[in-house]
């Protein structure tokens, strides 16, 4: 078994990570390094990973260090130690219990009535979004505030699913219905199987945002979500892609979470939701270099 590595600065993550997920749609691991740089890491036999010449274009012609080196064949047993439960706290005074991510085949958290949590079981190994993520933690973190402000009844659009578990935690915080978007097979493949694991009702549709209108508040869309309610996007994408949403948006949502973000990137996406929605920021959420914003309609 081969661990192919790629290493790329931080100022060219989102758009490396962008397209390694293209060529390895399974996922990838993130390392953050000491120097400043990230590297991302996929894992299989010689033959079926990435070709060297579409990994050195990833960041668009920026510096990209590849190595390889072989693994143990215990390999997958030390990508399940990597995978380890991500609990995400809801606001103070809420009242609101805690969002306790886990792989399948870690346990449950035993109950703790003075600190309750909804467990999420995520299958990490077929699309983004375990938890493990800073973008993933944030998105879900800015969630349990948004359900503090915000109750439900809401229709969530989830656009760029992955793994489903935004959508999938929404729908246990008592939102829906809801509609989970993504434009790789395997992700809403993932998406479906993963929200039958956590018996929540959420469909699924392979989508296209460069091409496609958006479902519920795209042009020509009826007023409102699903069954007329207001609608809540969730958007852990990547910077070129939520840009591409805020022009997608005809009929502005009453909250979006975008997530994906390098810090840098924060002020230009909020602009651009602002300018083009008249979405106005409410907060936003750091971590390991990203970042994410929930913004509302004004």
């Amino acid at each position: 078994m081969i661990r192919l590595a790629v290493r790329v600065s931080r100022s060219q993550a989102d758009v490396a990570l962008a397209e390694l997920l293209e060529l390895a749609p399974a996922g990838v691991e993130e390392v953050e390094l000491k120097d400043g740089r990230v590297e991302y890491a996929v894992y299989g036999p010689p033959g079926e990973l990435p070709a060297l010449p579409d990994l050195n274009a990833l960041a668009g012609g920026a510096p990209v260090e590849i190595s390889t080196t072989e693994v143990a064949d215990d390999w997958q047993e030390r990508w399940r130690e990597f995978h380890r439960p991500v609990r995400v706290e809801p606001p103070r005074a809420s009242g609101l219990p805690a969002l306790r991510v886990r792989p399948p085949w870690e346990p449950a958290a035993a109950p703790d009535n003075a600190h309750p949590a909804i467990e999420l079981v995520i299958d990490p190994g077929q699309a983004f979004g375990t938890g493990a993520h800073a973008s993933t933690r944030l998105c879900l973190e800015l969630l349990l505030e948004l359900r503090a402000l915000a109750p439900p009844p809401a229709a969530v659009l989830d656009v760029g699913t992955g793994s489903g578990v935004l959508a999938i935690a929404a729908a246990e915080l008592s939102y829906g219905p809801l509609l989970a978007l993504d434009n790789e097979r395997e992700s809403v493949d993932a998406a479906a199987e993963n929200a039958a694991v956590n018996g929540v009702s959420i469909e699924t549709r392979r989508f296209d945002l460069r091409r496609e209108p958006l479902p519920w508040l795209g042009p020509g869309a009826r007023s409102g979500g699903a069954e007329g309610r207001p609608v809540i996007v969730l958007a852990n994408l990547l910077a070129p892609l939520l840009l591409d949403l805020s022009r997608a948006i005809d009929r502005p949502p009453a909250h979006l979470i975008a997530g994906g973000l390098l810090v840098e990137q924060l002020d230009e996406s909020a602009a651009a939701f602002a300018a083009e929605n008249g979405l106005c920021e409410r907060a936003r959420r750091f971590a390991e270099g990203w970042g994410a914003l929930l913004l509302t309609a004004a």
